[in-house]
């Protein structure tokens, strides 16, 4: 049985409750905490110290960025590089749009007429005078009256057509050259291509580290540099988890007294991982880790290194520690490393060759890192078991720490911190909440207190109240109320049995989890639900509790067999929790007589790959038949208990059930009621 907090059990309905959190992270700009730069010029007054003040040691002192060294240069150039002038590309648009406007209003000279109505025209003495242009056939010329025309013949004129122009003043021209053949249309290309080329020139050297840097500004990294000033945050900050604290302590004192970890002959650690659930605030122990140590902190993901250019993640690698050297004493922060760090060689296709070769140039550096530089790395992820082995080994990530999801006693103190700027009422138990939400990390507990917010807002109330945390836990939990779906009568009455075999199992029971509330109105993708809350938190499961809660899962089916002696469609989420977990037992827990103390891994998907490569199977084709024989067994023989037992207890199925009708939602209190 695997060693962490379980989420609140809820039976029935098809609800699926579980899944990742998104983690939202924010960090400020880089800009808002670098120092300001000193130019000539500038004085700066500060007082002297007092004569009892103690000088620290350089160590000791905040460190700030060294402002960057000026370059020669004409004012108002960056670099003491040429620029083009900001108003070049507004005068060549310019300058196209003149083009294009002549040219349209050359081609618009006169009214168009076909070239038979000009030549009847000009038999007719209607035109006065006319213009040919050799070899295109375009006429321009003048009727009698002083209107404008033009048409378009053949090339050459014809005896016919001569003679037909006789009373016309006739002249021949030769075609003229268009503008766009002689220099303008040779260098208005050049021009625009200089252009285009000077605006990313201006670009690429408006970027920097983590800026909107253009193309040549690809290799280097988008990792934000904090100073000294920030981040601010500490371990005052921080709710419970003192275990987690301890330990980086210890790499904080290296970072703050690297003097005395040297007299005594120790190294600090080169690299720490943050393992642990999403949500559980990896990436706010590593701010705090940097506040605590009071040096500069540098952040970055592991996807920033990922590019679709070869060769651009090693070259990010590369900058990132380049830029830590220089900063040192630091604190490199690489979040989602598994981004970056996965098994090298594992997939179909060999793995992915971008992606290894910035492992490699990462493996490189900080096994090439100078004790002596004070640069620690630090890296969170909740997927340890993906990462290459030799990202792990001592010398690289030496010490690995487990930041779990809290339990009672560190729910509490974070629910009274995410409510503590809020109106929240003085009735409210927080500790009553705290035993309300096992299995749920601190980013859940930050998501319960603003959905309470959130509900109290919409009955439009002056301060959060008890029933608005009990509402947001069951929106978190099972899914929001689906006003929209009304139940027949008949559908009422079958989710109400449903429900009620759940319950009446919960309570008989001896080893499941006590009955929280159920309710028959339809949440999520559920028609009705059955939540059950364990008295603690609890790490490890018995047999005996396993079985039952198999057992539990299969009191809403049997309830309809014996009431209705039919089955529904509303079971299918219990068959596949008890069916899972009696597997579970089986073939991971050795908890089979037949199968006896052997185990074997998770039948999921092929994780990138390897599995399917390697082609092994870990048991044979009688073992498999032996281990879904055993399941069958657990499931029958929890279905025969179930039945069993609601047969017994007729009378109090009918009365949990009459109240689900009546009342919709009843409590665990009521159930003890009833029952009594």
């Amino acid at each position: 049985m695997s060693d962490h907090n379980t989420r609140p059990s809820v039976a029935g309905g098809n609800a699926a409750n579980d899944g990742a959190k998104p983690k939202n992270s924010s960090a400020p700009s880089a800009d808002a905490f670098l120092p300001p730069v000193r130019r000539q010029g500038d004085q700066i007054n500060q007082p002297p110290d007092p004569p009892s003040r103690k000088l620290r040691r350089p160590m000791d002192r905040p460190r700030r960025l060294s402002p960057p060294k000026p370059v020669l240069g004409k004012p108002g150039k960056a670099n003491g590089s040429r620029s083009w002038p900001i108003w070049l590309p507004y005068v060549l648009v310019g300058l196209l749009l003149l083009l294009a406007a002549s040219t349209f209003i050359t081609n618009r000279n006169g009214d168009s007429i076909s070239y038979d109505a000009f030549l009847s025209k000009a038999k007719a003495g209607e035109i006065a005078k006319a213009s040919f242009t050799n070899g295109t056939g375009a006429v321009r010329g003048e009727f009698v009256d002083g209107t404008r025309f033009r048409t378009s013949g053949p090339d050459q004129l014809s005896v016919e057509d001569r003679t037909d122009l006789r009373a016309v003043s006739l002249t021949f021209r030769s075609p003229s050259r268009s503008i766009w053949e002689g220099p303008v249309g040779l260098f208005l290309p050049i021009l625009m291509v200089l252009g285009l080329l000077a605006l990313m020139s201006r670009r690429s050297a408006a970027g920097g580290m983590g800026g909107p840097g253009g193309v040549m500004q690809i290799g280097k990294s988008r990792a934000r540099l904090w100073t000294t000033e920030r981040p601010n945050s500490t371990f005052a900050d921080i709710a419970g988890y003192d275990g987690v604290k301890t330990e980086m302590q210890e790499v904080i004192d290296a970072l703050r007294e690297p003097a005395r970890f040297a007299e005594i002959g120790a190294r600090s650690p080169k690299g720490v991982l943050l393992v642990g659930p999403p949500g559980t605030g990896k990436t706010l122990f590593a701010r705090a880790m940097a506040g605590e140590a009071k040096v500069s902190f540098i952040s970055v993901t592991g996807s920033d290194f990922m590019e679709m250019f070869v060769g651009v993640g090693a070259s990010r690698v590369r900058d990132l520690f380049a830029t830590a050297r220089i900063n040192a004493p630091c604190v490199v922060f690489i979040d989602e490393i598994d981004g970056v760090g996965r098994k090298r060689g594992a997939g179909l296709g060999g793995g992915h060759d971008e992606r290894e070769q910035t492992l490699n140039q990462m493996l490189s550096e900080m096994d090439g890192f100078d004790p002596s530089t004070n640069v620690i790395v630090l890296a969170a992820t909740n997927r340890p078991d993906v990462l290459d082995a030799a990202l792990l080994r001592p010398g690289r990530f030496d010490r690995q720490i487990v930041v779990p999801l809290p339990d009672l006693s560190e729910r509490l103190p974070i629910l009274k911190v995410h409510a503590a700027h809020r109106k929240v009422d003085a009735t409210v138990d927080f500790e009553r909440i705290a035993r309300a939400t096992p299995g749920m990390s601190g980013a859940d507990l930050a998501n319960l207190v603003n959905e309470a917010a959130l509900g109290a807002i919409r009955r439009r109330a002056s301060a959060i109240g008890a029933d608005d945390f009990s509402a947001a836990r069951d929106r978190i939990l099972i899914g929001a109320v689906r006003d929209s779906l009304v139940l027949s009568d008949h559908d009422k009455e079958t989710t109400a049995y449903h429900e009620a075999g759940h319950a009446l199992l919960a309570h008989l029971l001896e080893d499941a989890d006590p009955v929280e509330k159920v309710t028959i109105i339809p949440r999520g993708m559920a028609l009705g639900v059955t939540m059950q809350l364990p008295l603690a938190d609890r790490h490890s499961y018995t047999q005996s509790s396993l079985n039952d809660r198999v057992c539990v899962s299969m009191g809403g089916r049997c309830a309809e067999q014996i009431v209705f002696h039919q089955r529904t469609t509303g079971a299918s989420n219990d068959l596949m929790t008890s069916t899972e977990l009696a597997r579970r037992m089986v073939r991971e827990w050795g908890m089979s007589p037949i199968i006896g103390p052997m185990a074997w891994g998770a039948t999921g998907q092929v994780f990138l790959g390897e599995d399917l490569m390697t082609g092994a199977r870990d048991h044979a084709d009688d073992t498999a038949r032996r281990i879904d024989a055993e399941i069958e067994t657990i499931l029958r023989t929890q279905e025969t208990r179930a039945m069993n037992l609601l047969t017994e207890h007729r009378s109090s199925l009918n009365a949990i059930a009459q109240a689900l009708i009546e009342r919709e939602t009843i409590t665990g209190e009521d159930i003890t009621l009833l029952l009594a």
